[in-house]
């Protein structure tokens, strides 16, 4: 795939018939490439065993496991390796939002069971973090789609001491 980049192909199916194919090939590559992806095209029924063995020997030699359940997906990975070769990492990872909202929903949906129609309709309710935050629990669960369990967890989260207190034990 390039100077520093290979993929390895390797069919399940074809695995099943000759499993010491994959071995041998790894063997031949030694420590040639900085980044090395074992793409597997899973075509057979029941492929848990095999898939666990080609995890272990991904991890064992270094490899970046790829799985793909079609011919077409697998072209596609390739594609978009060749495609992302010589571009810089920021390319390719996560944007963040910086407005306001965008902050709130990645805050409040660290919470479990808080989703983005949840954030929002916070806000709508409480119209800012501070007045959600300052809410108490039976405010929180008069909000449409919340709940109780929801409310209890958020209220929970944001009242939590960051910094747990050490015990003092009487002398």
């Amino acid at each position: 795939m390039g100077r520093t980049t290979c993929a390895l192909f390797l069919s399940l199916r074809y695995h099943q018939l000759h499993s010491d194919y994959i071995h041998m090939r790894l063997r031949k590559l030694g420590g040639q490439y900085e980044l090395r992806v074992l793409l597997i095209l899973v075509d057979i029924k029941d492929p848990h065993h095999y898939i666990k063995e080609l995890a272990k020997i991904a991890i064992l030699t270094d490899c970046t496991l790829v799985l793909a359940w079609s011919p077409e997906e697998a072209g596609r990975y390739l594609e978009t390796y060749k495609a992302f070769e010589n571009k810089p990492p920021d390319m390719i990872m996560e944007r963040t939002e910086r407005n306001y909202i965008a902050q709130l929903t990645d805050c409040l949906t660290v919470v479990k069971k808080v989703n983005k129609t949840d954030v929002q309709t916070l806000l709508s309710t409480f119209g800012s973090f501070d007045n959600i935050v300052n809410a108490s629990q039976e405010d929180l669960v008069l909000c449409p789609g919340l709940g109780p369990q929801k409310a209890k967890r958020l209220y929970e989260m944001v009242h939590e001491p960051f910094l747990k207190k050490k015990k003092i034990e009487d002398c």
